[in-house]
């Protein structure tokens, strides 16, 4: 029950002073520099409550990340390289969910790692650090798999997107 009453009683908007402009771009950034080493494509998405209809069903932040991964579209690339990084901030949970391409060569458990290092960071105040520091990450590993060619067209946006 208290878990229902945080995510129907705060307000959207507390994103924007956790996730402002300026944290918002250096993610961008982060997004840009690390689609340069590989040809993945990389999602972040940051969704402050759920609605009533998902908190009385029980979504887990799995489950929410599932379907935000489909919503947002990382599925639709050439190669089957997207990759969501998603923050539910109420429950304080980051997901990592990874296209079929991508998760026939990469184990959940390295996907893992760097969820609870990025939770970790965030429980510390470092939201942009432990964002930035999720993405490189991420894209070390996408390197590793899937290095960039000379042809490696930007198929998703890189702008990070708080969902409201």
């Amino acid at each position: 029950m208290l878990r229902i009453l945080r995510h129907l009683l705060t307000p959207a908007w507390v994103l924007d002073r956790v996730f402002p402009a300026g944290v918002l771009a250096a993610i961008e950034q982060a997004v840009k520099a690390s689609e340069t080493r590989h040809r993945g494509e990389l999602r972040f998405a940051v969704e402050a409550g759920l609605d009533l209809a998902d908190l009385r069903q029980g979504v887990s932040a799995r489950e929410r990340a599932v379907e935000v991964f489909s919503q947002l579209r990382v599925w639709d690339t050439g190669e089957n390289t997207g990759v969501l990084v998603y923050v539910q901030w109420l429950d304080r949970r980051v997901e990592i969910v990874a296209d079929r391409g991508i998760a026939a060569r990469v184990a959940q458990a390295e996907w893992e790692g760097i969820c609870r290092q990025m939770e970790l960071a965030f429980r510390g105040g470092r939201f942009e650090q432990g964002a930035v520091d999720a993405v490189k990450a991420v894209g070390d590993l996408l390197e590793k798999h899937f290095p960039a060619r000379l042809d490696n067209p930007n198929e998703l946006s890189d702008h990070p997107v708080l969902l409201r």
